[in-house]
């Protein structure tokens, strides 16, 4: 009985609260709305709108806001919003107590002239001057003026709070367009908006709120379905009521996750129905994009003659995607079938004439496919080779035909580390070959299957599956998470091509600038990382980027190092993405480490050391270490050699034998690869280290006690910071 009890209470107390702070509605009604940006567009205006009434005092941090974005209406709806805000104590500053008042205490004219500005009642001077308050400002006393600011009310808040969202949407491209004004002159007046504004809503409950925007002035009714709602205008009895009356009365799904996630249920289904294993193809862009472009989803399955499935898929998926908005099926190998869906605006009861319609909409775009892949056939890739010399690549590197050379010259070299003949031989047939799909007609007209295009007619001129997948996979990684090339020729042509990129534009020094990259240089760069690292090839950094520079002879200058510190920070950026701290990054990549796959073993062998109890205290020594050296070297080259019989104190003769002990032990590990091991080994080092530092004078005055000390660190240094530069773990 209790618990019901409580429940009741609960219950009464929300009732209450809401007959206090009713929630709150607002809509606008336009014409179609960017598919591509509706719901950013949707998301900000309630954000805004929400945000400003908070900060407003009208709603609370305790306020929900809950965004709806269709093609015609941007709306918000926020729970629990005062008809007025709380007023609002505020205190001023005056002035000091020496300005405002003379030396009998009375108000001096520069008070009661502030306090007049401020609205206060000066007709009694010694009441207002006995209203105010002193206290210590810095080291003077000033006078302070309290006082109650009203707080908002809710037409003035939303009206601000509307404006500000209005304002603030990001609106990809703004239309210009005209009204009549609402006076006594007749006239026009010019608006400035994403699309034409049409209708306003605001209740607060059931009450309108009459806020203006765009030349509009909010009601309660708004419009459905262009054409199947039930009436017009949709009239809505409150707040609350909202999205179920638009979506009773109107044939309107207002919210957009609601109508996306409808459309994917009504896609799975209608798969369902095909059979044999059939999935829709899963495209989140352009399932945002078909929810952007219907209010009521009906899903409906087509279909086109079997015939076009000669054609590659790929050119069928994208022409059916990117000029129809279909979702098209693949079967249960994922290849593609002869069926698509359509996500349809209207639900008639016949449902042929939008199946028909679509149908005969989708068939020329395959026959073209299907007419550009015969025509392409045609002619060989190789053939194709001399067109590329009339394609401008860049203005300051030449023609593709330039690019294709010099790409060929940095896969040979690097072919020619990585394998045999055979392997030169395919990665220079593909390097020859990877950009002549630019010049045939499926890639005119569809340069997204640039790559793609060049494998399948590799496969029909006869190269063999080793050149065409070499071919097709040369632009691989594409996308951060997309696959790497399949096979090394692939990797050798990817790379080359990559690198031809970033050391051409650092070369020219077309760098990237805050947001703008367009040649894509940051990718291209984690493209080279992460082919070097996944595929673990015996590759050196500097080595790859020197030698690439002379296949451009005089067109650049050579940018390797400033290039080298450009990939050095985008594999910092990937590797602390991957959760390895700032710290431990620095520490290995300040080395500069030539073999990218062996990183991580490092940084694993780092994160390893610096958990040992000696980790702290050994780095802060190396850190130490490091810095006599520097002094040192000021003065001339430190070698890192010792003469034991100058070993005078027994620490730096201990410091001595344990460095003869311990430290071949250690490159033996580290030559074997075993980095975690090899730094465990020097842990031992500490006691000596420590001991050293503590009894031995390195500058010492006698030159070659000093030179044989410093050549004892110097020792120290290289054994302890072959895997990593251990001063940067010092706290």
């Amino acid at each position: 009985m209790g618990g019901t009890d409580g429940q009741k209470g609960s219950v009464n107390e929300r009732k209450n609260k809401n007959m206090t702070t009713p929630n709150l509605l607002v809509e606008l009604f336009v014409e179609e709305l960017p598919p591509k940006a509706l719901q950013k567009l949707g998301d900000a205006f309630a954000t805004v709108l929400s945000d400003q009434l908070k900060a407003q005092g009208l709603a609370t941090a305790a306020s929900v806001v809950t965004p709806f974005a269709s093609p015609r209406r941007l709306a918000a709806h926020v729970t629990a919003v005062a008809d007025k805000a709380a007023d609002k104590a505020v205190q001023q500053k005056l002035m000091p107590v020496t300005v405002g008042l003379d030396a009998s205490g009375n108000a001096t004219p520069a008070l009661l002239k502030k306090l007049q500005a401020l609205g206060a009642d000066v007709s009694n001077p010694a009441a207002a001057v006995a209203a105010l308050k002193r206290a210590q400002d810095g080291k003077a006393e000033a006078l302070f003026y309290d006082s109650v600011v009203p707080g908002a009310t809710l037409q003035e808040g939303l009206q601000k709070a509307l404006l500000e969202a209005l304002a603030k949407l990001p609106i990809p491209k703004v239309m210009s367009y005209q009204l009549e004004t609402d006076c006594e002159l007749p006239g026009w007046t010019s608006v400035n908006f994403v699309r034409p504004a049409h209708g306003l809503v605001a209740l607060h409950g059931g009450t309108v709120v009459p806020v203006k925007a765009l030349g509009l002035t909010a009601g309660n009714s708004t419009t459905g379905h262009r054409f199947e709602a039930a009436v017009s205008p949709v009239v809505l009895q409150d707040a609350d009521s909202y999205a179920a009356t638009l979506k009773k009365d109107g044939a309107v799904i207002a919210s957009f996750a609601e109508r996306k996630a409808e459309i994917a249920r009504q896609l799975t289904a209608a798969a369902a129905k095909v059979g044999n294993g059939a999935r829709p193809i899963e495209d989140e862009a352009l399932l945002d994009e078909v929810t952007a472009l219907v209010e009521r989803p009906n899903v409906v399955i087509c279909q086109f003659e079997e015939q076009f499935l000669g054609v590659p898929q790929e050119c069928l998926i994208l022409t059916m995607k990117a000029n129809q908005k279909y979702f098209p099926l693949l079967d249960a190998a994922g290849k593609l079938t002869n069926k698509f869906l359509v996500v349809s605006n209207i639900s008639p009861e016949d449902t042929s004439f939008v199946t028909g319609g679509n149908e005969r909409v989708v068939r020329p775009r395959l026959a073209d496919a299907k007419f550009f892949f015969d025509q392409d056939r045609k002619k060989t890739l190789a053939s194709r080779v001399e067109g590329l010399g009339k394609v401008v690549y860049h203005n300051k590197l030449g023609t593709q035909g330039e690019r294709v050379e010099r790409v060929r010259a940095i896969a040979k070299a690097i072919a020619t580390q990585l394998g045999d003949a055979a392997l030169m031989a395919d990665a220079d047939q593909a390097a020859l070959l990877a950009k002549t799909d630019l010049v045939t007609d499926m890639v005119g007209e569809f340069p997204e299957l640039q790559g793609i295009m060049g494998g399948y007619y590799a496969l029909n001129d006869g190269l063999g599956e080793t050149v065409a997948h070499a071919i097709e996979d040369h632009y691989k990684p594409r996308f951060a998470g997309d696959a790497l090339p399949r096979n090394t020729a692939g990797v050798v042509v990817a790379l080359a091509d990559k690198l031809e990129t970033l050391v051409g534009m650092f070369g020219i020094g077309n760098l990237p600038t805050g947001d703008r990259d367009p040649f894509a240089l940051r990718r291209h760069a984690l493209g080279v990382i992460r082919m070097l690292v996944e595929k673990d090839l015996s590759l050196d950094l500097n080595a790859l980027l020197a030698g690439a520079v002379p296949a451009f002879g005089d067109k650049i200058t050579d940018a390797s190092a400033a290039l080298a510190d450009f990939i050095y920070d985008r594999l910092a950026g990937s590797l602390r993405e991957q959760g390895y701290s700032a710290q431990e990054v620095d520490a290995v990549l300040a080395l500069r480490p030539q073999r990218l796959a062996l990183v991580e073993k490092q940084l694993a062998a780092v994160r390893a050391f610096a958990a040992l109890p000696e980790s702290p205290a050994l780095a802060a020594a190396n850190k130490r270490v490091g810095n006599i050296l520097k002094k040192a070297e000021v003065e001339g080259a430190v070698d890192a050699h010792v003469n034991p019989d100058l070993l005078q104190e027994k620490a730096e003769q201990d410091l001595y034998a344990a460095l003869q002990r311990f430290v071949p032990e250690a490159n033996a590990q580290f030559d074997a690869g075993d980095y975690t091991a090899s730094l465990q080994t020097l842990a031992v080092l500490r006691a000596p280290v420590d001991a050293f530092f503590d009894d031995v004078m390195v500058n010492a005055e006698q030159l070659d006690l000093r030179l044989n000390r410093q050549g004892l660190l110097k020792t120290l240094h290289e054994a302890m910071n072959r895997v990593a530069d251990l001063s940067r773990l010092a706290a």
